[in-house]
């Protein structure tokens, strides 16, 4: 036989409560007499043993009929209130237990990303995690933010993403980024700080609302600053003057061309490509096209030249075979994390 869920036990408790109710009122009104309201009352003073007393004298049989009312309304009381105090209790143990495992594959996680703010463009950016199955967790105290991001099953920290407590939850020791997307700029320039002081070596992005805001959040640590609106409003206007362009650049952005990948290669003392021209380090490469290369001063040159020596500290955008690429160095081209199932709670 299936069980009953406490939901269901409490609605058939209801169920016998109105059935009870209606059995004592017609009851009374045959046995006895009474008027509707008196029978009414007399039924609710039966089944609830509030013990007013009667309202009319009863005779033999009145008295009968209420004794089983009485015993009947217990039983009905009893078994609603087992009911709720399941609910209850289920209830709470559910939560613990699920927080307790949330808070265990958070546990696990290493070199993830922390999302902190769950507003639109944070909406957007665990779209994107989630596509590239991508780690991460989400850190808001929005009830809103939370209540989207649990609906969606997301790893979630619910607290002030600014707080040493809540980034320290989120695994900030361990993890690969951290990413400021609230609304507020003067937030997400305090979470900054907060991160910096943290963990120095975290790689952070910063989203601003007014261009006011880029040197103060520059100052406070972040490594990139994102103005959703000065990006919207370029892409706009390239749109309408490079439509070709942009779709170049998106489809660049999405990840796999059949067999090539689009891969961000650092020149590390692991890596062996420092001191290396580029056409000597990608002569086991010949399908590789190199996009750019970013200096150490943050200087990016576009297309460079084969001839180019490379030096400590370089990164390499590449277009290439991922498997070719992957060999070219010990540390992997292209970040393939394992897939991440959001946790059910």
């Amino acid at each position: 036989m299936k069980r009953l869920t406490p939901w269901r036990r409490l609605a058939v408790g209801g169920m016998a409560a109105l059935i009870i109710w209606a059995v004592g009122i017609v009851g009374y009104m045959a046995i006895e007499g009474f008027s509707f309201l008196d029978a009414a009352y007399q039924t609710i003073t039966a089944v609830t043993t509030a013990g007013f007393g009667e309202i009319n004298p009863l005779g033999d049989a009145g008295r009968i009929f209420t004794i089983v009312i009485i015993v009947v309304g217990i039983v009905i009381i009893l078994y609603i209130l087992t009911a709720v105090m399941q609910l209850a209790v289920e209830g709470e143990l559910e939560s613990l237990l699920g927080v307790r495992r949330m808070r265990g594959r958070i546990e696990a996680l290493r070199d993830h990303y922390i999302l902190c703010g769950f507003g639109r463009v944070g909406e957007e950016i665990a779209r994107e995690f989630i596509e590239r199955r991508i780690p991460f967790v989400i850190v808001d105290s929005n009830p809103e933010a939370i209540e989207r991001a649990r609906k969606q099953n997301y790893l979630l920290i619910e607290g002030d993403a600014s707080s040493d407590t809540a980034l320290i939850e989120a695994g900030i020791e361990r993890a690969r980024c951290l990413l400021a997307a609230a609304d507020s700029d003067s937030g997400n320039t305090y979470t900054v700080l907060t991160a910096k002081a943290l963990n120095p070596h975290i790689f952070v992005v910063g989203r601003v609302g007014q261009p006011a805001s880029m040197t103060r959040m520059m100052r406070a640590g972040a490594d990139r600053v994102i103005s959703p609106y000065s990006i919207g409003g370029r892409r706009m206007a390239l749109s309408a003057l490079q439509p070709l362009v942009l779709d170049f650049i998106d489809t660049l952005a999405t990840g796999r061309h059949g067999e090539q990948i689009l891969a961000e290669l650092e020149v590390s003392e692991e890596s062996g490509l420092a001191g290396r021209t580029i056409e000597d380090c990608f002569r086991t490469c010949p399908g590789a096209t190199i996009l750019g290369l970013q200096k150490p001063t943050g200087a990016i040159h576009v297309g460079p030249r084969g001839t180019t020596i490379l030096e400590l500290g370089d990164r390499l955008m590449v277009l290439g075979n991922e498997v070719e690429l992957e060999a070219l160095s010990p540390t992997p081209a292209v970040e393939q994390p394992e897939e991440v199932t959001p946790e059910r709670t």
